[in-house]
C-alpha cells in the first residue's frame, strides 16, 4: 500500500504505540512554544476507517476559543476601517524590549481593543465545544477541539482521548459568550 502521510504509516503507528505504552499514557504531548495552559498539541492513535491511525489534536479551552474568534472579527473591522491594515507587529529592540508601535498602529490597536470590549459587553460572539476532524492534515488525521474546561490538563486530554476513541464523547451544544480577564493594576 503506498502511504502519503507518516499518520498511517504501519511504522509510524507501532513507534508511536510502543512510546505510549512506555509513558503509560494514551497520549503524547507535542512540546513546543504554543503550548499553555488553554492550548496543546498532542498525539493518539484510533481508528478511522476501520484501520489505526495517529490524531494529531490541537485542543483548547472554550474561553480561549472565544478570545481568537473575538479578536479575528475585530481584525476585520480595523481593516474595513484602515484600508493599509496589514496587523499588528511587534518588534524588539537589540535589549529584547518592545519597540514602539508608529501613531497609526497604535491607533489601530486602539480600535481594536474598543471593538473587542464592545463585542464581549453585547455577547455579539457566541461559542460552543466541538470536534473539527481535518483528513486532508499533513500528519495523521488534524483534530481541531474546543472544551469548556478552565484549562487543559494531563487528565483533560486523557479523558477527552478515551471518550473520542470509545465513541462516547458528548459535546456541551450551550452557546457561550467570555469577557475579558481584567489584570489588576497597582498604581
Amino acid at each position: 500500500m503506498n502511504y502519503q502521510n507518516e499518520g498511517f504509516l504501519p511504522e509510524t503507528i507501532e513507534s508511536l504505540k510502543q512510546e505510549l505504552k512506555d509513558s503509560n499514557k494514551n497520549h503524547k504531548v507535542v512540546e513546543g512554544q504554543e503550548n499553555s495552559d488553554e492550548f496543546v498539541n498532542f498525539y493518539f492513535i484510533g481508528m478511522y476507517e476501520g484501520k489505526e491511525t495517529i490524531y494529531d489534536a490541537a485542543l483548547y479551552t472554550l474561553r480561549l476559543h472565544h478570545a481568537s474568534e473575538v479578536y479575528e472579527l475585530a481584525e476585520h473591522e480595523a481593516a474595513k476601517k484602515f484600508p493599509n491594515f496589514k496587523g499588528i507587529h511587534y518588534e524588539e529592540d537589540e535589549n529584547g524590549n518592545l519597540k514602539p508601535l508608529s501613531s497609526e498602529e497604535e491607533e489601530i490597536g486602539w480600535f481594536i481593543t474598543e471593538i473587542i470590549m464592545e463585542m464581549e459587553e453585547e455577547e455579539t460572539v457566541k461559542v460552543q465545544e466541538f470536534v473539527d476532524i481535518d483528513t486532508n492534515h499533513d500528519y495523521g488525521i488534524g483534530l481541531d477541539v474546543a472544551l469548556n474546561v478552565e484549562y487543559i490538563s494531563e487528565k483533560t486530554i486523557s479523558k477527552f482521548v478515551k471518550e473520542f476513541n470509545e465513541d462516547t464523547l458528548v459535546l456541551d451544544d450551550t452557546l457561550f459568550a467570555f469577557q475579558s480577564e481584567e489584570e489588576d493594576v497597582d498604581d
